[in-house]
């Protein structure tokens, strides 16, 4: 077996069988893939993006000339320190890998197939696939997005995303830019942007922060992060940001791009209180109301889930991060949205025990390392859970909706479209109204409106429908020709068992600055990206096709 990064490029990284592929390369994944190859293990990392650290140590690539990347991050000796470790281990780097599918093969050494295609947008070069005994999930999370008239113009971009186009190519999505929406990330995103030189004429968080005066203990219990909220409040008011709770972005305005947003007050379920919207002149808005772990790898392989307070579903793990399919585990968001530092220490956690279950040395649970990562990850957790209480969507947000605004921006269905498929055909689930609308159906594969269709769908009920017990193998679109290329000799897949949802455990939240690890999806996409599955060019198949 080759002995270093080096040895194994020079051949076929493909052709190795690993002990242990990790899927994303962000904070979670760079830690536990590390930390089993220093423990012994050959490692495949895959990731999407070109460059390591996923979506919170974003960073300019060396062309950019960014003399400080580090000037925008928390924590950077951390990822430095991951770097480092890296640089010196045998981990083989698999950049550029969109992951589509993973196949479990039962009664084999090689339990488990890694699919992806390569490629800056995963529809370069070439289908491939990694093998190895055992896989860490550490796919992070993507950016909820509800719906408002007016969100399609242009300049409208997610919060994460803004975000991203700061931290990746020091680029502002406007001079003068409004940051909306819910949770701690906007404190962040608003004070990166005005440090950088934008105008932000507010913060508009539609929830409130009293609640956290409800959990002094909790609070306590993770100074980082109250001392994380100081600094960006402290940057905030220096550069005369106004802070306005318990308000909402109802309505952009602007005819080829934003000229100005109307913020209005809404009650604790998020209903617009009539007669208090106000506009804000702008020329971009930045929004986004928390994240969704990204779990369709896990739930395509029966992988049990349970439901955080913030509506949205994450990944039951046991206090070792493995999830309910033996041999898979994960790590970072898809457990539960909680923030890097939470997201190292239960990457490290996982690595110590994919380790011991593949070496067969003695059981991790006596590892003082281990107790001394499960202790901070359980103290994280309960901070999280803190934050997903008070910044978790109102119901009565659907009100903000005329029935001319898109809520399926890909294939422009409307909030009417769905009410009709509802009130005049009986749909009452995300699934039916996107046999009758489409909704849910383009390019992005109903990451953007999701949770807004599920919402509608159930009459303004939960706004994060469980997974779907059908095993759905597409955990993205993937050309059809990459499908017809896949080897027919290859063992065959065995098919997931749907898993009951978990009891809710500790639950999570959005914590500042956390960013998903793979790129977020912008608020509004290019519309070149939302054709029609039927018209795509490459003949893609998708999720939700």
């Amino acid at each position: 077996m080759p002995s270093s990064p080096s040895d194994r490029a020079a051949g076929d990284p493909y052709a190795e069988v690993y002990d242990l592929a990790v899927i994303g390369a962000g904070c979670a994944g760079l830690a536990g893939a590390v930390t089993a190859s220093e423990r012994g293990l050959s490692v495949a990392l895959l990731d999407t993006a070109g460059r390591i650290g996923g979506q919170f140590y974003r960073h300019p690539a060396p062309a950019v000339g960014a003399v400080r990347p580090e000037a925008l991050h928390h924590d950077w000796s951390a990822f430095a320190g991951l770097r480092r470790r890296l640089g010196a281990s045998d981990v083989v780097h698999l950049a550029g890998h969109h992951v589509w599918t993973v196949e479990r093969h039962d009664g084999t050494d090689v339990r488990w197939t890694v699919h992806a295609v390569t490629g800056a947008d995963g529809d370069g070069e070439r289908p491939v696939r990694v093998r190895a005994r055992a896989v860490l999930l550490a796919t992070g999370a993507y950016e909820r997005q509800l719906p408002f008239p007016g969100w399609t113009l242009p300049g409208v971009v997610g919060a994460a995303g803004a975000q991203a186009m700061l931290k990746a190519g020091l680029v502002l999505p406007g001079g003068r830019v409004v940051v909306a929406g819910s949770g701690p990330l906007l404190l962040a995103v608003a004070a990166s942007l005005a440090t950088a030189g934008a105008r932000v004429p507010a913060v508009v968080e539609a929830s409130g922060y009293l609640g956290y005066a409800r959990r002094p203990a909790v609070l306590a219990a993770d100074p980082q992060k109250l001392a994380h909220a100081a600094i960006h409040g402290a940057t905030l008011l220096a550069r005369r940001v106004r802070l306005r709770t318990r308000s909402a972005v109802t309505q952009v305005h602007g005819t080829d791009r934003v000229e100005a947003v109307t913020v209005s007050r809404v009650d604790r379920d998020w209903r617009p209180v009539r007669g208090t919207g106000r506009q804000i002149v702008c020329d971009a808005l930045a929004v986004g109301h928390g994240l969704v772990p990204q779990t369709e790898l896990a739930t395509s392989l029966g992988c049990a889930t349970r439901r955080v307070r913030d509506g949205t579903y994450a990944l039951a793990l046991d206090p070792l991060q493995q999830t309910s399919v033996p041999g898979l585990w994960a790590a970072g968001e898809t457990g539960g949205i909680g923030g890097a530092q939470l997201a190292r220490a239960e990457g490290e956690i996982a690595g110590i025990a994919v380790a011991a279950h593949v070496r067969g040395g003695p059981g991790p649970q006596r590892d003082g390392r281990v107790r001394e990562l499960q202790r901070r990850r359980e103290r994280m957790r309960a901070f999280a859970g803190a934050m997903a209480a008070v910044h978790a969507p109102g119901k009565g947000w659907a009100e903000w909706l005329d029935d001319a605004t898109e809520v399926c921006r890909c294939e422009e269905v409307t909030a009417g479209a769905v009410r009709e498929a509802v009130d005049a055909y009986g749909a009452r689930d995300a699934r039916t109204v996107k046999l009758l609308t489409r909704a849910g159906m383009g390019w992005c594969q109903g990451r953007v409106c999701g949770a807004a269709v599920a919402c509608l769908a159930a009459g303004q009920g939960p706004l994060t429908p469980p997974p779907s017990p059908e095993r759905r193998p597409l955990a993205g679109p993937v050309p059809l020709g990459v499908l017809g290329a896949l080897d027919a000799n290859e063992p065959p897949a065995t098919p997931a068992t749907p898993a009951t949802p978990a009891t809710p455990a500790t639950p999570a939240t959005p914590v500042t600055p956390a960013t998903p690890a793979t790129p977020a999806t912008p608020a509004v996409p290019d519309r070149a990206a939302g054709r029609p599955d039927a018209s795509r060019p490459d003949g893609a198949a998708g999720l939700h096709d």
